[in-house]
């Protein structure tokens, strides 16, 4: 059971050979890649960033909870940050399971958490030359609007930026914050948030 943040390539053929065991009838591997369009808008690469310490603790606190929830110590969840060209992966999340139905649920849990709660941000590079920046997001919600790391304003249908005092209250909460809508990432002010109703 091993989560990180890394700031190289993802290897999934190490993933997988970590996770492997002859308890296990089956693996499931879920990548997610760099895609080439958003909204519409043609993509030329992505950056990720990530309140690094927070994001990781978060991260292997969702990976724990998976292994007791679906009675699974082979997890093994790596997300890139960084600036990742098209086609590159920015996460894998590799499960090894008994049973298929778990190791399907498992997985699918560990990413919709990791959406959910992990602050990473990510800025959309289009072929325009425009960039935009897109926030942690609760699980089934597109990642639109999020604010950036940093940035003193962000668009009006997502996160608050780490740098803000507010936002609209459907996204990410902001360093600043005391309080807001618990479907985000938690900042770095909060002691905590809730699972489900609580992140490129």
């Amino acid at each position: 059971m091993r989560s990180a943040i890394v700031d190289g390539v993802i290897d999934v053929n190490a993933l997988l050979r970590e996770t492997a065991s002859h308890a296990n009838g089956a693996t499931i591997v879920f990548v997610g890649t760099v895609r080439d369009v958003n909204d519409g808008r043609p993509v030329s690469g992505m950056e990720y960033t990530a309140y690094r310490g927070m994001a990781e603790r978060e991260l292997a606190a969702i990976v724990a909870e998976a292994a007791e929830r679906f009675a699974t110590s082979d997890i093994v969840v790596e997300h890139r940050i960084g600036v990742l060209a098209l086609g590159e992966a920015s996460v894998a999340i590799v499960v090894g399971h008994p049973h298929r139905g778990a190791a399907y649920d498992a997985s699918r849990y560990l990413i919709e958490q990791l959406k959910q709660r992990v602050p990473i941000w990510k800025l959309e590079q289009y072929l325009d030359g425009t960039r935009e920046w897109v926030g942690p997001t609760r699980a089934g919600g597109e990642e639109q609007g999020a604010g950036s790391p940093g940035r003193a304003g962000s668009e009006e249908r997502g996160a608050g930026s780490p740098g803000r005092a507010g936002s609209e209250e459907r996204g990410a909460t902001s360093p600043g914050r005391a309080g807001g809508e618990e479907q985000g990432a938690t900042s770095p002010g909060r002691a905590g948030s809730e699972e489900r109703g609580t992140p490129a």
